[in-house]
């Protein structure tokens, strides 16, 4: 399994001496990932939490709401993180297996935030809680995302 070249993950000393909010403003977007075309920026990283934001312009279905896409692509971004945050990078990778979501409101404009819940975390599976809000702080969807872990052999 070939992980992208400037992938860096914080250090066990790094989650001791660092904010979230510094966490993630040390992660920077991942040259030609969905992520970084999507314009996803973390805002907080944690083991058991995971925060973003995500601009609507640009992430548009054509009757100009944000697509229903994205915020599954937001959501699983962010599980995805999390459950990184949580192996041995050396001998692990996570990648998400399942998700689902429900979209309750529509977002035209501005940016929506992701905030992700580890809700368990087994030895080869995870799963966390999805919101995403609009600005005013309304829930647009939720969602759940399992990730598998599975071990690289090394």
């Amino acid at each position: 399994m070939t992980l992208h070249p400037d992938l860096t993950l914080p250090s066990a000393e790094d989650f001791e001496r660092l904010t979230p909010e510094e966490l993630a403003a040390q992660m920077r977007p991942l040259v030609g990932t969905l992520g970084a075309r999507l314009g996803i920026e973390l805002t907080g990283v944690g083991r058991e939490r995971v925060s973003a934001r995500m601009p609507v312009e640009g992430n548009r279905q054509p009757a100009g709401r944000l697509h229903g896409g994205a915020s599954l692509a937001l959501a699983e971004e962010l599980a995805s993180i999390g459950s990184w945050m949580n192996l041995d990078p050396q001998r692990q990778v996570a990648v998400g297996v399942d998700i689902s979501a429900t979209h309750v409101r529509g977002a035209g404009q501005g940016f929506v935030t992701g905030e992700a819940v580890l809700s368990y975390r087994g030895r080869t599976l995870m799963v966390w809680q999805v919101e995403i809000k609009d600005e005013r702080g309304r829930v647009t969807s939720l969602a759940r995302c399992t990730c598998n872990v599975i071990s690289t052999g090394a």
